[in-house]
């Protein structure tokens, strides 16, 4: 293909990979290995991804781009939040160019897994459906087993071992997936690296510090919502935020003695929002009870969860 002036228009590949798997098996993890920054919670707590996040890693020396979707682990619903969550999951691999099936090496194969790439193949997924077996840093040659059984599950084209965590092996899976995508100009500017308004991105930073600090029961239940920002003209950004939970002692637990808890979520909250919007920030940060919010469709609405 030539432009006008006769010189050689250079082609350019982009286009979206869905990510399925079980959950915490590092989804979000690799994504923000792939993207370069941090776009996507990943703490060793269950099911943290609840909305479909999109970070963008662009290679414009090659003329790639990729659409990284993380999404919410493949599950059976058990309420109005984990349907919806579902239903985004099926969404966005219809939608994808290339589907990424991870899984969690250490553990081996599994009857989710399988029920999940049984799942694919019923769904009638048209695009490729390439495997990464993550945490292969910690198997030695104890991954060659896990490794053949993955590809010799019906619908798989490729298997890579890689380690989210370490790096390994993600360069080469990368380099893949953009050889997989279509013919296209790039989808987002090539300095993006995620689709998620900010108010988004500083909840679920939240988010992730208050997962780490509670406890077994808390996850679930736990939700954060930015109520406001805005900027003041000596530069300091003022942000409002609620983190919402669903009964009166897990309210205690976020809180704790004597406000310790929040405010440690609190502080170092505050410390991670200043790096990522360089600028100092005043955070006030709330704990309220909202009961069954995850069953209320229109709390759903409100907290963008479709």
């Amino acid at each position: 293909m030539a432009d006008p002036t006769g010189e050689a228009t250079p082609v350019t590949r982009s286009g979206f990979v869905g990510l399925a798997g079980r959950p915490n098996v590092g989804k979000s993890t690799l994504v923000n290995a792939i993207v370069g920054s941090t776009i996507a919670i990943a703490t060793s707590r269950p099911q943290t991804t609840r909305r479909a996040i999109r970070g963008v890693a662009t290679d414009e020396a090659r003329g790639r781009q990729l659409v990284m979707v993380d999404l919410p682990g493949v599950q059976r619903p058990r309420d109005t939040l984990t349907g919806r969550m579902q239903k985004t999951v099926e969404r966005s691999l219809s939608d994808a160019d290339v589907v990424l099936f991870v899984l969690n090496g250490e553990e081996g194969i599994g009857a989710g897994d399988r029920f999940i790439a049984n799942s694919l193949l019923a769904s009638g997924v048209k695009v490729p459906i390439i495997c990464a077996v993550n945490k292969a840093d910690r198997l030695g040659r104890n991954i060659i087993p896990v490794l053949a059984e993955a590809g010799a599950m019906k619908g798989i084209t490729e298997v890579f071992p890689i380690s989210a965590l370490t790096g390994e092996g993600v360069p080469e899976l990368a380099d893949h997936l953009g050889s997989l995508m279509p013919e296209s100009p790039f989808l987002y500017p090539p300095g993006d690296t995620t689709d998620q308004p900010v108010g988004q991105l500083v909840a679920e930073l939240i988010r992730s510090q208050a997962l780490m600090r509670t406890r077994d029961e808390i996850p679930h239940s736990l939700e954060v919502k930015t109520v406001s920002m805005r900027t003041r003209e000596d530069g300091l950004v003022e942000i409002e935020a609620e983190i919402w939970v669903e009964a009166p002692s897990q309210r205690g637990i976020l809180i704790g003695k004597d406000g310790f808890r929040i405010q440690e979520i609190g502080t170092d909250s505050r410390k991670l929002l200043e790096q990522g919007l360089e600028a100092k920030v005043y955070l006030d940060l709330q704990v309220k009870l909202k009961r069954k919010w995850r069953r209320d469709e229109d709390m759903l609405d409100r907290l963008g969860i479709e």
